[in-house]
């Protein structure tokens, strides 16, 4: 839906679907290889860099640290709080640490399961990105992930969207447990109430899969502002 108007790149981070494995990980690294796939794709100009969950994270970094490399940073459902210990992005770590092995693709997809726990009625999209997620070794069906990148500490990121060098956006799912709405309004603060904040109706933390029209629709809209509007200063 993007490539008519855009050159866009989906890319998997070390230690995810098919890319190697590191022996340790940390967003400043993931944060290198986004820039890398940038380079070597050859974009026209700067690139917007849009990333979920974990991959806001990354797409904050990215905005802070290399902001001036950026044509704009979106960043969906990842959460900046109040400064706390993360407990909860801890257990949601804790839950990938120990992936099962089964004797075959139909056993591992029932076990396959939405962190944190979500309805989500497009069944048919959760069961391909499921399978999508899986490949055969000797011992027989696991997923793909490297289990030791949960094992990184994790950062609050307040420092980084204080920092941000260029266009920034956020989106989340009206229904997140992951950025709830005070959640959302204290990053808006920190923002100086100068970057665009959407809430997709009838969405949870995997806003792409409850509603992937309306999340593209938005970011389509979003980028037709920002090709045809000059930015502010940076935040």
């Amino acid at each position: 839906m993007f490539i008519k108007g855009w050159h866009a790149v989906a890319l998997d981070l070390s230690g995810h679907g098919e890319s190697g494995r590191r022996k340790a990980y940390n967003h400043a690294l993931w944060a290198e290889e986004v820039l890398a796939v940038a380079d070597d794709a050859g974009f026209p100009g700067p690139p917007v860099v849009v990333g979920h969950s974990l991959g806001g994270g990354i797409t904050l970094e990215l905005a802070s640290a290399y902001g001036d490399r950026l044509a704009g940073a979106v960043v969906v459902d990842t959460p900046v709080r109040r400064p706390d210990p993360e407990s909860r992005e801890g257990a949601r770590g804790r839950a990938f640490r120990s992936p099962g092995t089964y004797p075959d693709e139909t056993t591992a997809l029932r076990h396959f399961r939405l962190v944190p726990s979500q309805p989500c009625e497009n069944k048919f999209i959760v069961d391909h990105v499921g399978r999508l997620s899986l490949h055969e070794t000797e011992s027989g069906w696991t997923w793909r992930f490297d289990p030791h990148l949960f094992h990184q500490t994790l950062i609050p990121l307040r420092d980084q969207l204080l920092a941000v060098r260029c266009r920034i956006a956020f989106f989340r799912g009206e229904f997140s447990t992951i950025v709830p709405e005070d959640t959302a309004a204290y990053m808006y603060e920190l923002t100086g109430r100068n970057a665009p904040f959407v809430s997709i109706p009838d969405a949870h933390h995997h806003l792409i899969l409850d509603q992937p029209l309306a999340f593209v629709a938005a970011l389509r809209t979003l980028l037709a502002d920002w090709e045809h509007s000059v930015p502010r200063s940076p935040l």
